[in-house]
Order: C-alpha cells, then sequence, then structure tokens
C-alpha cells in the first residue's frame, strides 16, 4: 500500500515542496498548507482513495480554526435532555465506524474519502428527542447551517466525522466534525460542526438552500430549486 507521509509545514517555508497544495475554487485561488497527525492512506480493502489534499477550498467565510480547549458541540431544539459536549467526549464514548464515501460539489469536482466517525442518531437518542422533530439544522463555526430530514439521518446511518484516510480531520477540511452527507449535493456537508439541532420545521432552509439551492440535494437531481 502506497502511503504519503507529511512531514511538517513553516508558516513561510515549506520543507517538502510537494506538499505545497495550491486549491482553485469559484472564489479564486486558496493556498492551504497544514499537517496530518497520522499517516494517510490511499487505499482501503482494495479500494483507491482520493487525498486529502484534492478538496476545494470554498466554504463561506474560509477554513477555521477552533480551539479545542472552549470547543463544544451542542445537541438542542426538540429534546428532552440537550446535552454539551467537549470534542473526547465525543470521540472517547461513542462507537466509532468507517465508510468510504463519495462527496460530490456542484463545482463539478468529487473526491472519494474513508471516513470515520459516529453516527448522528446515536449522538441524537442520547437526548432523547421529541417526536414532533421533523429536521436536523446543523450549525458550523462560520454561521453557516443546513438541514436534513430526521428520517434520513437514521435510516442512512449517516455519520459525524472526525477522520478522512486514518488521519485526524485537519482544521482546513472541518476539525472537529464533518457531516458526510453520502447520496447528498456537497453544499449538506457541512464543516466545523458545533450544535445539532432538532426542529419540527421540514420546509427550513439553510444557508445555501435559501439562495436557491434544492432543499433535497439529492444527487440524481438538480441541485437547483426549479
Amino acid at each position: 500500500m502506497k502511503k504519503l507521509k507529511l512531514s511538517e509545514l513553516g508558516k513561510f517555508s515549506v520543507i517538502i515542496p510537494v506538499l505545497l497544495i495550491t486549491l482553485v475554487s469559484f472564489t479564486g485561488c486558496v493556498q492551504q498548507n497544514f499537517e496530518l497527525d497520522e499517516v494517510e492512506i490511499d487505499e482501503y480493502n482494495g479500494e483507491k482513495l482520493s487525498s486529502i489534499f484534492e478538496f476545494r477550498e470554498n466554504s463561506i467565510k474560509g477554513p477555521q480554526y477552533i480551539d479545542q480547549k472552549n470547543y463544544t458541540l451542542r445537541v438542542s431544539g426538540f429534546v428532552k435532555n440537550p446535552k454539551s459536549y467537549n470534542y473526547q467526549d465525543i470521540i472517547n464514548n461513542f462507537q466509532s465506524y468507517k465508510k468510504i464515501i463519495t462527496l460530490n460539489c456542484v463545482e463539478g469536482w468529487s473526491v472519494k474519502i474513508l471516513w470515520q466517525g459516529l453516527l448522528v442518531k446515536d449522538l441524537i437518542e442520547e437526548s432523547d428527542p421529541y417526536e414532533v422533530g421533523n429536521t436536523i439544522i446543523f450549525h458550523a463555526h462560520d454561521g453557516y447551517k443546513t438541514s436534513l430530514p430526521i428520517n434520513y439521518i437514521y435510516n442512512n446511518s449517516i455519520l459525524l466525522a472526525y477522520k478522512m484516510n486514518n488521519a485526524t480531520i485537519p482544521p482546513g477540511r472541518g476539525w472537529p466534525f464533518q457531516l458526510v452527507a453520502e447520496s447528498k449535493w456537497g453544499y449538506k456537508w457541512i464543516k466545523w460542526v458545533t450544535e445539532i439541532e432538532i426542529s419540527d420545521n421540514i420546509n427550513y432552509k439553510g444557508f445555501w438552500e435559501s439562495r436557491g439551492y434544492s432543499n433535497s440535494a439529492d444527487l440524481n437531481r438538480s441541485f437547483f430549486d426549479i
């Protein structure tokens, strides 16, 4: 198995030039340098994987850098027991799962990644949601929001990921947690998740959805509402 080992990157210099990646998105050219805490794998169970460095930066406010000491993930809304977790609470106290899932962006690019994380439904069940809750609104550190039906989350065993290709998700890619919204367009794959809100508003529209993007975001349909 081929492995890519990343060396420490300085602020103004790069020890290994090949690791300097320039990402181009519809917002312009964005240069991102970061290191991984583990060796990134490029194959899993015989299936070829994309690299973490093949993503394009297209978030609404650029990469977010969150202090782990101050980080809290809240479960709120129509739940009997609202809860708050720190990063280690999540990592250490919930069953971990792995899935190879492809993220498809509306810009025309895609990446196949081995995701590792917990099931969103396991997290929600800890707070005992009311039956009236039919929608989950996800909140990000940068103010981004999106939503998905609670039945979709439960029926598809949707992950809240903290690892990609065997390495902890780096800040530029969504640390501490990214939603793995399989079978949905990339704008549903919210990064830097800080709150999971149970809502009764099935028609809630997030950042891109309120700007004309499809609320269902199904890959087999246009991402624009027509």
